[in-house]
């Protein structure tokens, strides 16, 4: 895929996401065995690809909600300044949650929203990430389940874009800037 001032590369097919997604629910199904409900809470907005495809997949009975985090902006670097741009609707006391993220980076936007969550007295909070970035990790933090790690590549599609653009490709593809 060509634009003006990159290229795409597939790094992750939609075959193997397709398959890794399923295998994410069977353990996030095993693993919240018996909740009455498990609130799934997207990180958007990267996440909302994701986020679908894994509560379908999910056998328990869940309730949806989201959670706008920024610390990128329109850069290609992660600030450490998190901001809530959007908070969650219902409540979590009590409750069963699983925060569902695209991509696990530097860390501090995880470790952010962890922090804003454990305020409101949830039961379980579990993470499960599409993507992890260890190289890039500089606080100590790592989802309950990760679907791919990868290298320090920028990358795109399946929900995740660049300036908003490339969400909608149905693959995971590394960037590569033409000098």
């Amino acid at each position: 895929m060509n634009h003006s001032n990159y290229i795409i590369e597939q790094l992750i097919s939609a075959k193997s996401i397709a398959a890794r997604v399923e295998g994410l629910a069977l353990e996030i199904s095993s693993a919240f065995k018996g909740t009455d409900k498990l609130i799934v809470i997207g990180l958007l907005r990267g996440s909302f690809v994701f986020i679908a495809d894994v509560v379908r997949e999910l056998d328990l009975p869940v309730e949806v909600d989201f959670l706008e985090a920024s610390s990128y902006g329109n850069s290609t670097e992660s600030s450490k300044e998190v901001r809530i741009l959007k908070d969650l609707r219902g409540e979590i006391e009590g409750k069963d949650v699983l925060v569902v993220e695209d991509i696990v980076d530097t860390g501090h936007t995880l470790k952010h929203v962890l922090k804003l969550l454990g305020t409101r007295s949830p039961k379980r909070v579990e993470v499960c990430a599409l993507l992890d970035k260890p190289s890039r990790r500089e606080v100590d933090i790592k989802a309950t389940w990760t679907g791919f790690e990868i290298p320090d590549e920028f990358v795109v599609g399946y929900g995740i874009d660049y300036a908003q653009r490339n969400r909608n490709l149905p693959f995971i593809g590394k960037v590569k800037f033409n000098d």
